[in-house]
């Protein structure tokens, strides 16, 4: 009996031995700094262009709205928006037809966009917003029409910008401007036009 009882603890005595040890403990994150709080040097805003959900929109689209050759004030711009705020086209592949994104920064947009806009006029217009929020977040959906001069009967783009804020204390920050545009095979549904 006494063998029994020494094999059984020589055994146990090897499994715990055995045993992994508990894994050390993860090392607590560091907090996370905002967008906003690590640009302390991103242009501020007007506080009219801010104020409200309205105001941020006609600001965007007045931002980027101009005759051939006029010069958009850029930093105006970059003042509605989060410093690492995304505006992000769809494009569809003309050979495979199949949907894709382009992101861009906020000074990728400038960049790619500026010229082609100062070049040629370009005027861009809300049709209809649809709004949804909650708390510091909201969602606009935001059906447009573009122009190279406002006098066109007929714009030569339309679509919608899914347009997604921060409300911030006393304004509201763009964080994404997400769109597709209109084509004969994806025409804008008549609940988004407001007729």
């Amino acid at each position: 009996m006494k063998q029994v009882v020494f094999a059984l603890t020589f055994v146990c005595s090897i499994a715990v031995a055995q045993q992994p040890a508990a894994p050390a403990p993860a090392p607590a994150l560091k907090p996370l700094t905002g967008s906003i709080a690590s640009r302390p040097d991103w242009p501020k805003a007007k506080p009219e262009d801010v104020r409200s959900i309205d105001a941020i929109l006609a600001a965007l689209y007045n931002v980027i709205s101009g005759s051939k050759g006029q010069a958009r004030d850029w930093d105006r711009m970059r003042s509605l928006f989060t410093p690492d705020a995304a505006l992000i086209p769809t494009r569809i592949n003309p050979t495979t037809h199949i949907a894709d994104t382009v992101v861009l920064s906020v000074e990728g947009y400038i960049q790619r966009s500026g010229p082609t806009m100062s070049a040629n006029g370009f005027f861009e217009r809300a049709i209809h917003n649809e709004v949804e929020q909650f708390g510091t977040i909201a969602q606009v959906w935001s059906s447009y029409e573009s122009r190279h001069d406002p006098a066109e009967p007929q714009p030569f783009a339309r679509g919608i910008n899914s347009i997604q804020l921060l409300k911030s204390g006393d304004r509201y920050y763009i964080v994404t401007v997400y769109w597709d545009s209109e084509r004969s095979d994806n025409p804008i549904p008549a609940k988004y036009l407001g007729k």
